[in-house]
Protein backbone atom coordinates (compact mmCIF):
# COMPACT_ATOMS: atom_id res chain seq x y z
CA UNK A 1 0.00 0.00 0.00
CA UNK A 2 1.21 3.52 -0.75
CA UNK A 3 1.09 6.11 2.01
CA UNK A 4 -1.08 9.10 1.17
CA UNK A 5 0.83 11.70 3.17
CA UNK A 6 -1.66 12.14 6.02
CA UNK A 7 -0.08 11.55 9.43
CA UNK A 8 -2.32 9.21 11.40
CA UNK A 9 0.15 8.99 14.30
CA UNK A 10 2.45 11.82 15.43
CA UNK A 11 5.08 11.21 18.10
CA UNK A 12 7.00 14.16 19.53
CA UNK A 13 9.92 14.08 22.00
CA UNK A 14 8.78 10.78 23.54
CA UNK A 15 10.58 9.98 26.80
CA UNK A 16 10.35 7.01 29.15
CA UNK A 17 12.61 6.88 32.23
CA UNK A 18 12.41 4.09 34.80
CA UNK A 19 13.48 5.28 38.28
CA UNK A 20 16.36 3.61 40.10
CA UNK A 21 15.74 3.59 43.85
CA UNK A 22 17.69 2.75 46.95
CA UNK A 23 16.56 1.82 50.44
CA UNK A 24 13.86 -0.40 51.94
CA UNK A 25 11.74 1.65 54.34
CA UNK A 26 12.59 5.04 52.86
CA UNK A 27 13.06 4.60 49.16
CA UNK A 28 15.04 7.31 47.42
CA UNK A 29 15.49 7.76 43.70
CA UNK A 30 19.18 7.74 42.84
CA UNK A 31 18.94 7.71 39.05
CA UNK A 32 16.91 6.55 36.09
CA UNK A 33 17.14 4.11 33.21
CA UNK A 34 16.63 6.22 30.09
CA UNK A 35 14.94 3.59 27.96
CA UNK A 36 13.51 6.13 25.49
CA UNK A 37 14.99 9.60 25.52
CA UNK A 38 13.50 11.91 22.93
CA UNK A 39 11.99 10.01 19.97
CA UNK A 40 9.95 11.82 17.32
CA UNK A 41 8.35 10.51 14.13
CA UNK A 42 5.19 10.55 12.01
CA UNK A 43 3.34 7.50 10.73
CA UNK A 44 1.35 8.21 7.59
CA UNK A 45 -1.83 6.43 6.64
CA UNK A 46 -1.07 3.17 4.81
CA UNK A 47 2.65 3.34 5.62
CA UNK A 48 5.03 0.91 7.30
CA UNK A 49 7.68 2.46 9.53
CA UNK A 50 10.43 0.01 10.45
CA UNK A 51 12.36 0.57 13.68
CA UNK A 52 15.65 -1.33 13.97
CA UNK A 53 18.50 -1.48 16.44
CA UNK A 54 20.42 -3.69 18.84
CA UNK A 55 18.78 -5.36 21.82
CA UNK A 56 18.25 -2.91 24.66
CA UNK A 57 18.04 0.21 22.51
CA UNK A 58 14.43 0.96 23.52
CA UNK A 59 12.45 -0.40 20.56
CA UNK A 60 10.00 -2.48 22.59
CA UNK A 61 9.51 0.36 25.10
CA UNK A 62 8.43 2.58 22.20
CA UNK A 63 5.93 -0.12 21.19
CA UNK A 64 4.42 -0.30 24.68
CA UNK A 65 4.15 3.48 24.85
CA UNK A 66 2.36 3.68 21.50
CA UNK A 67 -0.39 1.30 22.63
CA UNK A 68 -0.47 2.97 26.05
CA UNK A 69 0.57 -0.11 28.01
CA UNK A 70 2.88 2.34 29.77
CA UNK A 71 2.63 6.09 30.27
CA UNK A 72 5.46 8.23 28.94
CA UNK A 73 7.60 10.30 31.27
CA UNK A 74 7.35 13.18 28.78
CA UNK A 75 6.42 13.84 25.19
CA UNK A 76 3.27 13.56 23.11
CA UNK A 77 1.57 10.83 21.08
CA UNK A 78 -1.15 12.19 18.81
CA UNK A 79 -3.62 9.92 17.02
CA UNK A 80 -5.51 11.84 14.32
CA UNK A 81 -4.52 15.06 16.06
CA UNK A 82 -5.71 13.98 19.51
CA UNK A 83 -3.15 13.75 22.32
CA UNK A 84 -3.43 10.15 23.54
CA UNK A 85 -1.13 10.76 26.53
CA UNK A 86 -3.77 13.00 28.14
CA UNK A 87 -6.66 10.56 27.73
CA UNK A 88 -8.14 8.15 30.26
CA UNK A 89 -11.28 6.12 30.79
CA UNK A 90 -13.68 5.77 27.86
CA UNK A 91 -11.77 8.19 25.63
CA UNK A 92 -8.58 6.14 25.96
CA UNK A 93 -10.50 2.90 25.45
CA UNK A 94 -11.88 4.23 22.17
CA UNK A 95 -8.41 5.12 20.90
CA UNK A 96 -6.98 1.75 21.95
CA UNK A 97 -9.51 0.05 19.71
CA UNK A 98 -7.78 1.68 16.74
CA UNK A 99 -4.17 0.99 17.80
CA UNK A 100 -3.50 -2.71 18.35
CA UNK A 101 -0.35 -4.73 18.98
CA UNK A 102 1.16 -7.99 17.76
CA UNK A 103 3.58 -9.35 20.34
CA UNK A 104 7.02 -10.87 19.89
CA UNK A 105 6.59 -14.30 21.44
CA UNK A 106 3.74 -16.37 19.95
CA UNK A 107 4.07 -18.86 22.81
CA UNK A 108 3.64 -16.59 25.84
CA UNK A 109 1.30 -14.01 24.27
CA UNK A 110 -1.56 -16.52 24.01
CA UNK A 111 -3.40 -17.80 27.10
CA UNK A 112 -2.90 -21.60 27.13
CA UNK A 113 -6.19 -22.09 29.01
CA UNK A 114 -8.28 -20.39 26.33
CA UNK A 115 -9.37 -21.79 22.99
CA UNK A 116 -8.37 -20.02 19.81
CA UNK A 117 -11.95 -18.87 19.37
CA UNK A 118 -11.96 -17.28 22.82
CA UNK A 119 -8.55 -15.65 22.26
CA UNK A 120 -9.47 -14.07 18.92
CA UNK A 121 -12.95 -13.15 20.17
CA UNK A 122 -11.81 -11.63 23.48
CA UNK A 123 -11.54 -8.08 22.03
CA UNK A 124 -15.29 -8.24 21.35
CA UNK A 125 -15.90 -8.77 25.07
CA UNK A 126 -13.93 -5.62 25.87
CA UNK A 127 -15.43 -3.62 22.98
CA UNK A 128 -18.94 -5.11 22.59
CA UNK A 129 -19.92 -2.36 20.15
CA UNK A 130 -17.48 -3.82 17.60
CA UNK A 131 -19.66 -6.88 16.91
CA UNK A 132 -23.17 -7.99 17.93
CA UNK A 133 -23.07 -10.88 20.36
CA UNK A 134 -24.78 -13.30 17.99
CA UNK A 135 -22.30 -12.74 15.16
CA UNK A 136 -19.04 -12.94 17.12
CA UNK A 137 -18.41 -16.62 16.51
CA UNK A 138 -18.78 -16.13 12.79
CA UNK A 139 -16.48 -13.08 12.90
CA UNK A 140 -13.83 -15.18 14.66
CA UNK A 141 -14.06 -17.86 11.97
CA UNK A 142 -13.71 -15.22 9.27
CA UNK A 143 -10.61 -13.78 10.97
CA UNK A 144 -8.99 -17.22 11.20
CA UNK A 145 -9.65 -17.75 7.52
CA UNK A 146 -8.17 -14.34 6.64
CA UNK A 147 -4.86 -15.16 8.35
CA UNK A 148 -4.61 -18.58 6.70
CA UNK A 149 -5.89 -20.85 9.47
CA UNK A 150 -8.67 -23.44 9.32
CA UNK A 151 -11.86 -21.92 10.80
CA UNK A 152 -12.82 -25.40 11.99
CA UNK A 153 -9.96 -25.24 14.50
CA UNK A 154 -11.74 -22.57 16.51
CA UNK A 155 -12.08 -24.89 19.54
CA UNK A 156 -8.42 -25.93 19.65
CA UNK A 157 -5.90 -24.65 22.21
CA UNK A 158 -2.65 -22.79 21.48
CA UNK A 159 -0.43 -25.79 22.26
CA UNK A 160 -1.99 -27.61 19.32
CA UNK A 161 -0.51 -25.12 16.84
CA UNK A 162 3.01 -24.47 15.57
CA UNK A 163 4.89 -21.24 16.25
CA UNK A 164 3.97 -19.72 12.90
CA UNK A 165 0.32 -20.65 13.36
CA UNK A 166 0.30 -19.12 16.83
CA UNK A 167 1.61 -15.87 15.47
CA UNK A 168 -1.18 -15.91 12.89
CA UNK A 169 -3.60 -16.27 15.80
CA UNK A 170 -2.00 -13.22 17.41
CA UNK A 171 -2.39 -11.28 14.16
CA UNK A 172 -6.06 -12.33 13.92
CA UNK A 173 -6.62 -11.06 17.46
CA UNK A 174 -4.99 -7.77 16.51
CA UNK A 175 -7.30 -7.43 13.50
CA UNK A 176 -10.51 -8.25 15.37
CA UNK A 177 -11.50 -4.63 16.09
CA UNK A 178 -10.53 -3.40 12.60
CA UNK A 179 -7.77 -1.07 13.87
CA UNK A 180 -6.05 1.55 11.74
CA UNK A 181 -2.59 1.13 13.30
CA UNK A 182 -0.82 -2.08 14.29
CA UNK A 183 2.36 -2.00 16.33
CA UNK A 184 4.28 -5.21 15.59
CA UNK A 185 7.00 -5.82 18.18
CA UNK A 186 9.48 -8.22 16.53
CA UNK A 187 6.64 -10.44 15.28
CA UNK A 188 8.88 -12.89 13.38
CA UNK A 189 12.04 -13.03 15.51
CA UNK A 190 10.95 -16.26 17.26
CA UNK A 191 10.04 -18.04 13.99
CA UNK A 192 11.98 -20.19 11.53
CA UNK A 193 13.33 -18.44 8.45
CA UNK A 194 10.83 -20.00 6.04
CA UNK A 195 7.94 -19.17 8.36
CA UNK A 196 9.21 -15.59 8.73
CA UNK A 197 8.72 -15.00 5.02
CA UNK A 198 5.19 -16.41 5.16
CA UNK A 199 4.18 -14.16 8.06
CA UNK A 200 5.75 -11.07 6.46
CA UNK A 201 3.92 -11.76 3.19
CA UNK A 202 0.69 -12.23 5.14
CA UNK A 203 1.15 -8.88 6.91
CA UNK A 204 1.70 -7.13 3.57
CA UNK A 205 -1.45 -8.71 2.18
CA UNK A 206 -3.46 -7.71 5.24
CA UNK A 207 -2.15 -4.15 5.06
CA UNK A 208 -3.80 -3.72 1.67
CA UNK A 209 -6.98 -5.57 2.59
CA UNK A 210 -7.58 -3.76 5.91
CA UNK A 211 -5.96 -0.39 5.06
CA UNK A 212 -3.49 -0.67 7.91
CA UNK A 213 -0.53 1.42 9.01
CA UNK A 214 2.32 -0.50 10.67
CA UNK A 215 5.04 0.34 13.15
CA UNK A 216 7.24 -2.70 12.53
CA UNK A 217 9.91 -3.21 15.20
CA UNK A 218 12.75 -5.68 14.60
CA UNK A 219 16.48 -6.26 14.88
CA UNK A 220 16.57 -8.08 11.54
CA UNK A 221 17.60 -5.57 8.90
CA UNK A 222 16.69 -7.84 5.98
CA UNK A 223 13.10 -8.34 7.16
CA UNK A 224 12.66 -4.64 7.89
CA UNK A 225 13.79 -3.66 4.39
CA UNK A 226 11.37 -6.12 2.82
CA UNK A 227 8.27 -4.69 4.51
CA UNK A 228 9.07 -1.04 5.35
CA UNK A 229 8.48 2.19 3.44
CA UNK A 230 10.63 4.17 5.87
CA UNK A 231 13.24 2.98 8.36
CA UNK A 232 14.44 4.51 11.64
CA UNK A 233 17.66 3.21 13.21
CA UNK A 234 17.61 3.40 17.01
CA UNK A 235 20.54 3.48 19.42
CA UNK A 236 20.40 3.82 23.21
CA UNK A 237 16.97 5.44 23.41
CA UNK A 238 17.24 7.77 20.41
CA UNK A 239 17.00 7.65 16.63
CA UNK A 240 20.40 7.75 14.96
CA UNK A 241 19.20 7.91 11.35
CA UNK A 242 15.91 7.79 9.45
CA UNK A 243 14.81 7.76 5.82
CA UNK A 244 13.28 5.64 3.10
CA UNK A 245 14.41 2.04 2.78
CA UNK A 246 16.62 2.92 -0.21
CA UNK A 247 18.20 5.88 1.61
CA UNK A 248 19.06 3.85 4.71
CA UNK A 249 20.21 0.63 3.05
CA UNK A 250 21.96 2.01 -0.01
CA UNK A 251 23.15 5.43 1.22
CA UNK A 252 23.71 5.21 5.01
CA UNK A 253 25.43 8.25 6.54
CA UNK A 254 25.56 7.40 10.25
CA UNK A 255 28.46 5.19 11.44
CA UNK A 256 26.13 3.03 13.53
CA UNK A 257 23.87 2.27 10.56
CA UNK A 258 26.91 1.44 8.44
CA UNK A 259 28.19 -0.96 11.11
CA UNK A 260 24.83 -2.71 11.35
CA UNK A 261 24.58 -3.14 7.58
CA UNK A 262 28.10 -4.52 7.37
CA UNK A 263 27.11 -7.27 9.82
CA UNK A 264 24.19 -8.60 7.76
CA UNK A 265 24.99 -11.97 6.11
CA UNK A 266 25.34 -11.80 2.32
CA UNK A 267 24.34 -14.93 0.34
CA UNK A 268 26.59 -14.12 -2.64
CA UNK A 269 30.10 -15.53 -1.92
CA UNK A 270 31.77 -13.05 -4.29
CA UNK A 271 30.10 -10.06 -2.65
CA UNK A 272 30.93 -11.49 0.77
CA UNK A 273 34.62 -11.52 -0.10
CA UNK A 274 34.60 -7.91 -1.32
CA UNK A 275 32.75 -6.28 1.52
CA UNK A 276 34.47 -4.50 4.38
CA UNK A 277 33.35 -5.60 7.84
CA UNK A 278 32.97 -2.77 10.35
CA UNK A 279 33.73 -3.97 13.87
CA UNK A 280 32.54 -1.85 16.78
CA UNK A 281 34.66 -1.56 19.91
CA UNK A 282 33.18 -2.18 23.34
CA UNK A 283 29.63 -2.83 24.47
CA UNK A 284 26.52 -0.67 24.47
CA UNK A 285 26.75 1.79 27.39
CA UNK A 286 24.22 1.52 30.20
CA UNK A 287 21.00 3.46 29.57
CA UNK A 288 21.22 4.46 33.24
CA UNK A 289 24.42 6.38 32.48
CA UNK A 290 24.58 7.23 28.76
CA UNK A 291 27.63 9.05 27.36
CA UNK A 292 27.53 12.83 27.05
CA UNK A 293 27.01 14.39 23.65
CA UNK A 294 26.63 11.72 20.99
CA UNK A 295 25.65 8.45 22.63
CA UNK A 296 27.43 6.41 19.99
CA UNK A 297 30.79 8.16 20.40
CA UNK A 298 32.25 5.56 22.80
CA UNK A 299 32.10 2.95 20.01
CA UNK A 300 32.59 5.21 16.99
CA UNK A 301 35.80 5.33 14.96
CA UNK A 302 35.05 8.92 13.89
CA UNK A 303 34.51 10.40 17.35
CA UNK A 304 36.15 13.74 18.16
CA UNK A 305 35.99 16.20 21.05
CA UNK A 306 32.88 17.83 19.60
CA UNK A 307 31.04 14.52 19.87
CA UNK A 308 31.48 14.51 23.66
CA UNK A 309 30.41 18.13 24.10
CA UNK A 310 27.43 18.52 21.74
CA UNK A 311 24.39 16.35 21.13
CA UNK A 312 24.10 15.91 17.34
CA UNK A 313 20.63 16.93 16.12
CA UNK A 314 18.60 14.50 14.04
CA UNK A 315 18.53 16.50 10.82
CA UNK A 316 19.78 16.44 7.25
CA UNK A 317 23.59 16.93 7.47
CA UNK A 318 24.65 20.33 6.15
CA UNK A 319 27.04 18.81 3.60
CA UNK A 320 24.17 17.02 1.86
CA UNK A 321 21.49 19.76 1.97
CA UNK A 322 22.51 21.67 -1.14
CA UNK A 323 23.27 18.65 -3.31
CA UNK A 324 20.15 16.72 -2.31
CA UNK A 325 19.87 13.11 -3.42
CA UNK A 326 19.38 9.93 -1.37
CA UNK A 327 22.10 10.92 1.14
CA UNK A 328 20.07 13.98 2.14
CA UNK A 329 18.08 12.34 4.91
CA UNK A 330 18.14 12.92 8.67
CA UNK A 331 21.16 11.59 10.55
CA UNK A 332 22.29 12.39 14.11
CA UNK A 333 26.02 12.64 13.44
CA UNK A 334 28.39 15.64 13.47
CA UNK A 335 30.56 13.99 10.80
CA UNK A 336 27.99 12.16 8.70
CA UNK A 337 29.20 10.84 5.36
CA UNK A 338 28.26 8.12 2.92
CA UNK A 339 30.18 4.87 3.06
CA UNK A 340 29.69 2.02 0.58
CA UNK A 341 28.14 -1.01 2.26
CA UNK A 342 27.34 -4.28 0.49
CA UNK A 343 23.53 -4.44 -0.08
CA UNK A 344 21.75 -6.67 2.40
CA UNK A 345 20.22 -9.98 1.41
CA UNK A 346 16.54 -10.53 0.82
CA UNK A 347 14.08 -11.45 3.60
CA UNK A 348 15.12 -14.29 5.85
CA UNK A 349 18.66 -13.21 6.75
CA UNK A 350 19.71 -12.41 10.25
CA UNK A 351 20.09 -8.84 11.41
CA UNK A 352 23.05 -7.00 12.68
CA UNK A 353 23.45 -6.58 16.39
Amino acid sequence: MTADGEAILEVRDLVKHYPLTRGVLFRKQVGAVRAVDGVSFDLRRGETLGVVGESGCGKSTVARLLVHLERPTAGRIRYKGEDVTRLSGRALKAVRRNIQMVFQDPYTSLNPRMTVGDIVGEPFEIHPEAAPKGSRRQRVRELLDVVGLNPEHVNRYPHQFSGGQRQRIGIARGLALRPEVIVADEPVSALDVSVQAQVINLMEKLQDAFELSYVFIAHDLSVVRHISDRVAVMYLGRFAEAGTDAEIYEHPTHPYTQALLSAVPVPDPAARERRERILLAGDIPSPADPPSGCRFRTRCWKAQEKCALEVPPLEVPERFRAAGGPAAHVSACHFAEERPVVPVAGPGGTGGG
